[in-house]
């Protein structure tokens, strides 16, 4: 399909990542996913080469760039590979914004350079074993103390925690009758006495992408270190989530086109009482119906980048892109994997894998349901 959105500029930088990828992460991708993680190798060179920190300013060795149409080209990019790279993702598309945004000229000059180049690696935490997608319904805490904060509690599923040098944490700094209120985000770095990381959790899919819980026990954490302002962090959230949805939105458009073009290869090739499956009308109608949704998504999630540069997309119409494309991706991996048939149940073939790694898609950043109450809301309900 013809897209717009983008111009000779970004299809010049959609080639480089694509060679970048097929160079250093195609090959070792068995290797990533045995380990739990890439390596700090890789991120170090995807950071010299532009692609921790597009939206940074060029001063700090960004790309000077406002526009999320590039980090969406590495989202396209990496589905297309079929490696589960949420540490670049999750770093550059979910945590720098908050840094860009929030941070004071001091703490620019303190993370920025290092985010931006691969040296210091980044998460965020909000999720918790009794507080997913409830936000407000998060009880870690950090009390004042002296010049800083006392922070205590515990969080879960957090990409990049094993690997992250920064970590954005929600905290309760306190109590109030609104949950929405007194909450603030507090900037825990590696090796601060108190901060452990947990075992990595044995996951479905994303095998590649690390996600670890992470522990505080009376870990002290200085006033300077405080990002945005004091409790009110669920508005500055709440600003940053629709980025977060798009991303997820764009990669999982890009993961079902990937998916459908390889089957599209498989039922050319495969034959069944003695003609090529494709010929059966059966497989015809299945990938029909296939094209025409993702055909949709994509016209939705591009319309969606292009209100996002406007600053115009609103966390509502984030979140349909992200339930519907989500969707979709889950029906077409589903769909494809059957006209695989038995081939499809086995690794040998990458579309096990892609089926495998996009279940998620429909839980983090918000669950459907989440998406879906939110939607609700919106249209008066």
């Amino acid at each position: 399909m013809s897209r717009p959105i983008f111009d000779d500029s970004h299809e010049a930088f959609r080639s480089v990542v694509r060679d970048f990828l097929a160079r250093e992460a195609t090959p070792k991708a068995d290797a990533w996913e045995r380990a739990g993680t890439v390596d700090r190798d890789f991120l170090l060179r995807a950071g010299e080469l532009g692609l921790l920190g597009m939206q940074a300013p060029s001063e700090y060795g960004g790309g000077g760039t406002s526009s999320f149409k590039y980090n969406a080209v590495v989202c396209e990019e990496i589905a297309k590979a079929h490696i589960a790279l949420g540490s670049i993702r999750v770093h550059a598309d979910i945590v720098l914004p908050y840094f860009l945004g929030l941070s004071t000229p001091a703490q620019r000059d303190r993370w920025l350079k290092n985010l931006t180049s691969g040296r210091a690696m980044s998460a965020i935490a909000m999720s918790e074993p009794g507080a997913g997608s409830d936000l407000a319904g998060i009880s870690t805490r950090a009390v004042p103390e002296g010049d800083g904060f006392v922070l205590n509690g515990s969080k879960s599923f957090i990409t990049n925690g094993r690997i992250a040098d920064l970590v954005i944490v929600v905290v309760r700094t306190e109590m109030t009758d609104n949950r929405r209120e007194g909450l603030s985000l507090l900037v825990v770095e590696n090796g601060m006495p108190g901060f452990v990381r947990g075992r990595s959790l044995d996951k479905i899919g994303l095998k590649s992408q690390d996600t670890t819980d992470l522990f505080f026990d009376n870990v002290s954490v200085p006033r300077d270190n405080l990002l945005g302002t004091e409790g009110r962090a669920f508005e500055h959230l709440t600003a940053n989530l629709p980025q977060e949805r798009l991303s997820i939105a764009v990669h999982s458009v890009a993961a079902a086109r990937s998916a459908m073009e390889e089957t599209i290869r498989y039922v050319k090739q495969r034959h069944a009482f003695g003609r090529p499956i494709a010929s059966f009308q059966n497989t015809k109608f299945e990938i029909a119906s296939v094209a025409t949704e993702i055909e949709a998504a994509q016209h939705l999630v591009d319309a969606s980048v292009e209100q996002h540069d406007r600053r115009e997309l609103t966390p509502a119409k984030a979140a349909m892109a992200k339930l519907f494309s989500t969707e979709v991706q889950g029906r077409t991996m589903d769909r494809c994997l059957q006209l695989f048939g038995g081939y499809g149940y086995t690794t040998e073939f990458p579309i096990a894998k892609m089926y495998a790694d996009a279940r998620v898609s429909r839980i983090y950043g918000g669950t459907s349901e989440v998406m879906k109450s939110i939607i609700s809301k919106s249209v008066g309900l």
